[in-house]
């Protein structure tokens, strides 16, 4: 087998649609892979798509078709030797043509594209054309000829299989990109190849390892059929098996005695194991493929209990609380998105306690590279099917790309340790049942044989080694329309009632077995906001701020999410940091609350880690991979161990969750204070919370009863056995708009150390989420912590990391350290 890339010389045109003049033909040197829009920011015919309201000069590429064009220089073919032209994406609907001859056309960019080209090779330059028709005309054909299907956006992205998201979302822009998306090669090869790789990895009880790998052979057609050998290699350990002649699969097993075995982050290692595969004829060496696999076991224990129906994870035979996020495409543009951006992308996930990310379904299946990643940090993924918030016809030529795509996925992720469960989709069940699709759908079909049959079929098929789940949310076990597929006892749940029309102390009013969404939007960090948008002035309803609030009425909940719980924001910059700040505490909130109620409760999946551009969202890391005030809050109610004050029977409770493999013992010291220090009522309560496990602490009345709720604050501590991080809840008894915070409450110094800053923080007052926005001081400039609450005489040291050298001075200013005190110094009515 010989791989021969195709990625050089290629070139740009429109070919048809509203292309301005600016660009109509033009002929522009086109990266592959790529993209249309790159090529044209590139070139200069565009200014770059994410800023200020560049966006909506862009609308006419919706329409627009586009032409790439390449030259092959390659050899003829020799009489047994077969060429195939391999097109692993292709965003979206292409027609391939090879010297003058069309090879085939395509209408799906999960899939990869194969050719054979052995007669369209003379060993001449040959032409290569790929020629993509705009993704929106096509699909609003597909919507003529099979009918209109509900969808949550305007565009019908539910009728051509290309990323939802492209056609814009409630957090991303509408840019419908076109583009060679993977790689393009030439293969030759002889006699036969491995067209199909598919480990399916098991331990068994005595501890021994088994890799059952599961091949497919594409021959060649250029020879008699013969016996072939299809061989496997695990850290040593060798199997071996015929591929009959006239067969096209086979299977071969390496069991490993005693397997190390790999664990979620925080339960144990991750080991990894190389797997070698070749095929070979009695000639020699036809193919090979290498992989990496780990050994563990992976469940979802749905078996009914007293409640409802559990939805718990269990690796290894260990029940896991999923901490987590879902996941986006990292960048809009795809090709953009490198192995190191991901790494960096998941190790933020870890930094902050999590151990699972779902990878939602509006958006792609993910490189390689992801999956990788999650390998080695020990992160569990759930993997959605391409489907969300819409209903999808099962009609041709929808179903058979569904088929394929779903195929050619499952059998390419089989062997990554890390991924823990398929779905059959986002939201289209809950769809079904409450979004009033059943009327104008008038009986035509909307996706439930995909989720019933089509997918659940295919996993059996091909990946027997994990579970599968018909939807997100889902009752497991109902039909829709037995079960309410977002019923809080059973199965998975979207919290969405908060953020859209309740306060987000809502989220105590449901105890669900399983949150896998959701969430609270804060905007960008400051840097990466004024990087992208310049309005004068910037305020909430500036147009290029706007532009970059995709929610419907966002701003406006925003507000109203934020009124009951802090003082009213001054200025536009006291509105960006207290919008910030109400995230954070929003999303804590409920994922305290959730982690409180384990085992009953057994996920939380927050909407969402990160962002695909520079806008107002959701995200915890925004567009340029800063971390938000919210990726602090989450590292704080994610920690492994956790203390949190939760209501039970009708009073304040201090529960206890011990996420570690170890008993968490020892004294718990809880005190109410005034916001001046004094101490009002003290206890110390006895703590033994096993492994994995919530404990509740009853709090006695002289605790949780303030004499003058407006200055004073519960605060319980415990100090792990040993060496490790005190674990501290902060409790208060009013809504920050009634305390009497004391403005002026820090001191603060910061002074230059190697590789940044020191900033020592010291309260004279109470001071409540003291943070540093450092990104406002360098754009490099991030702190190691933040949301830091300080009673009275207590100093905190931040540490800024960045390359800039600057006046120290700089983090300790009024925008730069803040805090709610912050806010309450304004005084305001709100800025209008």
């Amino acid at each position: 087998m010989i791989r021969h890339a195709l990625h050089d010389g290629w070139r740009l045109t429109a070919v048809a649609g509203p292309v301005p003049d600016t660009v109509a033909g033009r002929s522009l040197p086109a990266q592959v892979p790529g993209s249309a829009h790159l090529d044209l920011l590139a070139a200069g015919l565009i200014r770059d798509p994410y800023l200020d309201r560049v966006e909506e000069e862009l609308v006419w590429a919706h329409r627009t078709d586009w032409r790439y064009d390449t030259t092959v220089e390659a050899p003829a073919a020799a009489p047994d030797e077969r060429i195939d032209l391999v097109f692993e994406g292709l965003d979206t609907v292409a027609t391939v043509e090879l010297a003058g001859r069309v090879l085939g056309e395509t209408a799906n960019m999960f899939r990869t594209h194969r050719f054979d080209v052995r007669d369209a090779l003379d060993g001449t330059p040959a032409p290569l054309a790929v020629t993509f028709r705009s993704a929106l005309v096509h699909a609003e054909e597909v919507e003529k000829r099979l009918g209109e299907r509900p969808r949550a956006y305007g565009h019908p992205f539910n009728m051509v299989r290309k990323m939802a998201c492209s056609f814009g979302w409630d957090w991303g822009p509408d840019l419908q990109t076109a583009g060679i998306w993977k790689p393009v090669r030439l293969e030759r090869w002889r006699t036969a190849r491995l067209a199909e790789v598919r480990p399916l990895v098991t331990v068994a009880d005595d501890g021994t390892g088994r890799v059952e790998v599961h091949v497919r052979v594409e021959r060649s057609g250029l020879e008699d059929a013969a016996d072939l050998t299809l061989t496997a290699a695990v850290d040593g350990h060798r199997a071996e098996a015929t591929v009959p002649a006239g067969s096209d699969t086979a299977t071969v097993t390496v069991e490993v005695p005693g397997a190390r075995l790999w664990w979620p982050v925080g339960y144990g290692e991750q080991p990894l194991y190389g797997l070698e595969v070749t095929l070979a004829s009695a000639a020699g060496r036809l193919d090979g493929a290498e992989r990496r696999v780990g050994f563990r076991t992976v469940t979802v224990d749905t078996t009914p209990d007293e409640t409802g129906t559990p939805f718990t994870f269990v690796v290894n035979g260990v029940r896991i609380f999923a901490k987590g996020a879902n996941w986006i495409p990292d960048d809009h543009f795809l090709t953009r998105i490198t192995r190191e951006r991901l790494e960096r992308r998941v190790d933020q996930a870890v930094d902050a306690h999590m151990n699972m990310l779902r990878i939602w379904g509006g958006g792609i299946y993910e490189s390689e590279d992801f999956y990788d990643v999650c390998d080695e940090r020990g992160v569990l993924v759930w993997q959605d099917f391409l489907l969300a918030c819409a209903a999808y016809p099962e009609e041709e030529p929808l179903w058979g790309e569904f088929e394929a795509e779903a195929r050619e996925n499952v059998a390419r992720l089989t062997s990554h340790a890390s991924l823990a469960l398929w779905n059959g989709g986002n939201e289209n069940l809950w769809g079904w049942i409450d979004w009033n699709w059943q009327e104008p759908l008038d009986g035509r079909t909307w996706g439930r044989r995909y989720y019933t049959e089509l997918f659940p079929s295919i996993v059996a098929e091909l990946d027997p080694t994990r579970a599968y789940s018909d939807g997100s949310p889902y009752s497991p076990g109902f039909t829709p329309e037995d079960k309410h597929p977002n019923d809080e006892d059973h199965g998975t749940r979207h919290e969405w009632e908060v953020w859209n029309r309740v306060d987000y102390t809502a989220y105590r009013d449901n105890i669900p077995r399983f949150c896998s969404e959701f969430g609270f939007q804060g905007p960008a960090t400051w840097r990466t906001l004024t990087d992208w948008v310049h309005d004068e002035p910037l305020t909430p309803t500036s147009p290029g701020f706007l532009l970059h609030q995709k929610a419907e009425d966002g701003n406006g909940k925003l507000d109203r999410g934020m009124a009951p719980h802090l003082p009213a924001p001054a200025t536009f910059a006291d509105w960006h940091w207290a919008t910030q700040l109400n995230q954070a505490r929003a999303v804590r909130f409920g994922i305290e609350h959730f982690r409180s109620w384990w085992p009953r409760t057994a996920g939380s999946l927050v909407w969402q880690l990160n962002d695909c551009w520079p806008v107002t969202s959701w995200a915890a890391v925004d567009g340029e991979g800063r971390r938000k005030p919210l990726w602090y809050g989450l590292r704080h109610a994610y920690t492994p161990r956790l203390l949190t004050v939760q209501p039970r029977d009708g009073r304040p409770a201090l529960v206890a969750v011990n996420d570690t493999g170890e008993p968490w013992r020892g004294p718990v010291t809880v005190r109410r204070v005034t916001f001046g220090g004094d101490v009002l009522a003290t206890a110390t309560l006895p703590l033994d919370a096993a492994a994995r496990s919530a404990v509740v602490l009853e709090l006695a009345d002289a605790l949780v009863t303030p004499a003058d709720a407006a200055r004073e604050v519960l605060v319980a501590t415990a100090g792990p056995e040993g060496a490790g991080e005190t674990a501290r809840a902060v409790h208060l008894f009013a809504e920050d708009p009634d305390l009497a915070y004391d403005p002026a409450a820090l001191d603060a110094e910061a002074t230059a150390v190697p590789g940044g800053y020191r900033v020592d923080v010291r309260a004279r007052s109470f001071a409540r989420d003291v943070a540093l926005l450092a990104d406002r001081v360098a754009p490099d400039a991030e702190a190691d912590e933040m949301l830091v609450s300080l009673l009275p005489g207590e100093t905190h040291s931040f540490t800024v990391r960045t390359a800039a050298e600057v006046d120290p001075a700089e983090f300790t200013g009024p925008l730069v350290l803040r805090s709610v005190n912050s806010l309450a110094a304004s005084g305001a009515d709100g800025i209008g």
